[in-house]
């Protein structure tokens, strides 16, 4: 189903592609690297956002910048709509051809091209999967720690497109915060370095920063230069229960006000478990051996991380001291790390959980973390009001909520109109609460329409600004963000 409030009509100049233009596209990438049969095309008009679904009209591999550039020549003479995309894992609908044209997957960049220990560096291209490349780190001592929930799919680019961050924000940060320079090919074909492979840099505008979270819409990555830390050695993982919803989200405010920096600060709710041991064990054959506790109807999973166990015992106490003045139950020590390992399971897989259970509308909105409690209590009377069910997760220690609202036996009409008046409610309670639409998952088309909700017109004209200097015929990712 093609998204609803995408009714921007196509330009005819824009979808120039002629037999003649097809044939340039194969001379520059080569026969096999290009689809233009209905098949082939259909994985590539999806991803992992609601039921959307754009045709492209051509499919194309390319494996080299210089490749790039000549398809975005190409493209800009003749008006062509381009659309990047990298592993389809996104939830905004930022991959999805909305315009048609030509989409650009990026799966042949999959290497690592270096890994400077000496200096904490690593260069590689976006196709590289993320958790393929922390693993290679790994080896080698050496830690990059932003970590979505789709790690073992998605792909580093995707990541810099949304500026991705996962449970270890919380104390290392999002995906721009290890992102030190950048090759990217404009939407004119020129190729540029964005910065230089140095810590600091006060050499004129931050192109690289830029790029960060542009969803594709200023220049196609083509190399990324990241910076890496030392790996932590050890780390202690609780599982702490609590009453409600709101006494969670004021607990995880006083950690932090106790001096407290946890490595992860995820929260789940109890239908969000229910429904992911649901899954683990239809679905993935692996059922969850941990128990809930009775009448807890929220979660917290608190890790801590280090190199000095004695610290992260007193800081495992002190956070159970914090704990103790809500209102929670008995704390759940991951002995081992099977045990780790099952926890992060469930955190994990309820997304995938989810929306195995029922076709869902997925937003990831962020306030203050002292304004949790406000936000999923509103969140929830928004849905009393509006007569659907969410279920809410996320890394509630930087403040970054994940609300799944349930379609279950709405109608299809309801569903594309009332739900939707209730997301904006969502998005203005969010905003009144000094946040905003996205934390991680981006705009894309899914958020687009309620862009003014967050910024003033402005803001966006600023962005439409740079968007023109970047790519004057608006070829590039058209129909995102604005």
């Amino acid at each position: 189903m093609a998204y609803a409030n995408v009714s921007t009509p196509v330009d005819t100049r824009q979808r120039a592609l002629t037999e003649q233009v097809i044939g340039e596209i194969r001379a520059i990438v080569g026969e096999e690297f290009v689809m233009v049969d209905e098949e082939a095309k259909t994985d590539y008009g999806r991803d992992k956002t609601e039921d959307y679904f754009f045709l492209p009209d051509v499919v194309v591999k390319p494996g080299t910048p210089e490749e790039i550039s000549s398809l975005l020549k190409l493209c800009n003479a003749h008006r062509i709509p381009v659309t990047p995309r990298g592993a389809g894992t996104g939830l905004s609908g930022g991959a999805l051809p909305v315009r048609h044209g030509l989409v650009i997957s990026m799966e042949r960049f999959n290497k690592i091209l270096n890994i400077d220990e000496l200096n904490l560096q690593a260069t590689v291209e976006p196709g590289v999967i993320t958790e393929v490349f922390q693993n290679a780190v790994k080896e080698k001592g050496l830690f990059y720690p932003p970590d979505p929930a789709s790690r073992g799919s998605c792909f580093l680019g995707g990541n810099l497109a949304n500026n991705s961050g996962g449970p270890k924000a919380v104390k290392y940060g999002v995906t721009r915060d290890y992102v030190l320079n950048m090759q990217v090919v404009l939407p004119s074909g020129d190729v540029i370095w964005t910065a230089a492979n140095v810590l600091k840099n006060s050499t004129g505008y931050n192109l690289t920063q830029l790029m960060c979270g542009s969803e594709g819409t200023l220049g196609i990555i083509t190399k990324i230069v990241f910076k890496l830390r030392g790996f932590p050695q050890k780390n202690v993982l609780m599982m702490i229960p609590f009453t409600t919803n709101e006494e969670a989200c004021r607990a995880i405010a006083a950690i932090f006000v106790e001096g407290i920096t946890p490595s992860g600060m995820e929260f789940f709710e109890k239908e969000a478990a229910a429904k992911t041991f649901d899954y683990c064990e239809k679905v993935l054959n692996s059922p969850v051996t941990t128990k809930l506790t009775e009448d807890m109807n929220a979660y917290l999973l608190c890790e801590l991380d280090g190199n000095d166990e004695e610290v992260l015992m007193r800081d495992a106490e002190r956070v159970m001291n914090v704990v103790e003045k809500f209102e929670s139950g008995e704390v759940l020590f991951a002995e081992s790390a099977a045990q780790k390992e099952e926890l992060w399971k469930i955190r994990k897989n309820i997304s995938p959980a989810v929306n195995w259970y029922t076709l869902t509308k997925s937003d990831d909105v962020v306030v203050p973390r002292a304004n949790l409690p406000k936000l999923i209590s509103g969140i929830k009377e928004i849905g009393k009001k509006y007569k659907f069910n969410t279920v809410c997760f996320g890394h509630l220690g930087d403040g970054n909520l994940h609300v799944n609202i349930l379609k279950e036996n709405l109608d299809e009409e309801y569903w594309n109109t009332k739900v939707n008046e209730g997301i904006g409610e969502i998005f203005k309670l969010t905003v009144s609460l000094g946040g905003t639409l996205s934390g991680e998952h981006g705009i894309g088309i899914a958020k687009r329409p309620y862009m003014p909700l967050a910024m003033s017109e402005v803001n966006l004209e600023l962005m439409r600004g740079i968007k023109r200097v970047f790519d004057p015929n608006g070829i590039l990712n058209p129909g995102k963000i604005f």
